[in-house]
């Protein structure tokens, strides 16, 4: 049943991805909901004060405008979260061995890769090597997590055992 579970949040991770990539920046755009929801712009001076190097431009509050800035760092976030649980997924699916954080990081690489190419396809969007890092660093994060966890259990199941 675990299994079950597992392999229907790959489908819908991966279908979800398949589905933003398809639609142009118009299509989702959050920016009419972000000036809907936050009118008063919350936390603009914190916010102001960032200055993110991407794709040879400075984005900021001052550069973009707080809304759209806001939207970056939404979307970003959603990279990062996003291939990050995609990792996971890859992990738990695939059999205990040695190699299976190498595997689920390299089909994590594989899928945002794939994610880019398909983006490249769509009109109005671009694909950046600089998203698939991101990407990246989202799944090697989770996975460093995921694997810490499995060790440390398997730590506490020992003990328990030996104790």
């Amino acid at each position: 049943m675990k299994k079950l579970v597992v392999v229907v949040l790959l489908i819908g991770i991966i279908a979800g991805l398949f589905i933003s990539s398809s639609q142009t920046y118009e299509q989702q755009t959050i920016v009419p909901k972000l000036q809907q929801l936050l009118p008063n712009e919350p936390l603009k001076q914190p916010l102001s004060k960032l200055h993110i190097p991407y794709w040879g431009e400075t984005i900021s509050v001052e550069e973009r405008g707080y809304y759209y800035f806001l939207e970056f760092l939404l979307r970003k976030s959603a990279h990062f979260f996003t291939f990050g649980a995609l990792a996971v997924v890859f992990f738990w699916l695939l059999p205990k061995t040695r190699l299976r954080f190498i595997i689920a990081a390299f089909l994590t690489f594989l899928a945002a890769s794939a994610d880019e190419f398909h983006q490249s396809l769509t009109g109005g969007r671009t694909a950046t090597w600089l998203d698939v890092r991101l990407d990246m660093s989202g799944a090697l994060v989770f996975l460093i997590i995921i694997q810490l966890f499995v060790f440390f259990r398997s730590k506490s199941r020992k003990s328990r055992t030996m104790g």
